[in-house]
């Protein structure tokens, strides 16, 4: 891929069975607010604001948050039609986010595992990216990240736990993992 004139219109994945990939999509999602890009997050799979960077999405003004998910854990394999129906929603909403003007950076949280999962296929997911107007630069987070994605991105990073506290029994604290 060639880089855009702009400076913007890449593809990024972060993927990786390592925590901190919401953490650093979101970090970019305040990066480029800062910077007084128009922002949109788009979370799939997930529901409420039990998360603490979901409270402060909220507070703030410019970010824009749309979640399609239940309130849920959900296991590959085990998905209902409930779940295929929001995450079809929410490729549609990316799709208008993507190609309206509306947003500089389109951030779909979760979509990797929505596709791996089967939920939505890659293929469906990479034709509402490759819809994007050009400068629309789009982050795409989860484990598993199908191969389609890697391949087609500018920027891929996988996080890789080495080592984590749940491991020694430490259960997932407020303001850190949630």
């Amino acid at each position: 891929m060639c880089p855009k004139s702009s400076g913007l219109g890449l593809i990024q994945v972060y993927t990786g069975n390592g925590k901190g990939k919401t953490t650093a999509a979101l970090g970019l999602a305040l990066r480029a607010w800062g910077r007084g890009l128009r922002v949109v997050v788009i979370q799939f799979m997930k529901l409420g604001d039990e998360y603490g960077e979901i409270s402060a999405l909220r507070k703030m003004s410019g970010i824009d948050l749309f979640q399609y998910g239940r309130d849920q854990l959900i296991t590959k394999g085990k998905h209902s039609q409930e779940d295929v129906s929001l995450a079809k929603k929410g490729l549609r909403k990316a799709k208008a986010s993507l190609t309206g003007k509306k947003y500089d950076v389109v951030i779909l949280d979760e979509v990797n595992v929505v596709a791996y999962f089967g939920i939505v296929t890659p293929e469906e997911v990479m034709a509402v990216v490759r819809s994007r107007a050009p400068e629309v630069e789009v982050i795409m987070t989860g484990r598993n990240a199908p191969k389609q994605f890697i391949d087609e991105a500018d920027l891929v990073t996988e996080m890789r736990m080495i080592k984590h506290p749940y491991d020694a029994g430490v259960i997932a604290r407020a303001g850190i993992e949630y």
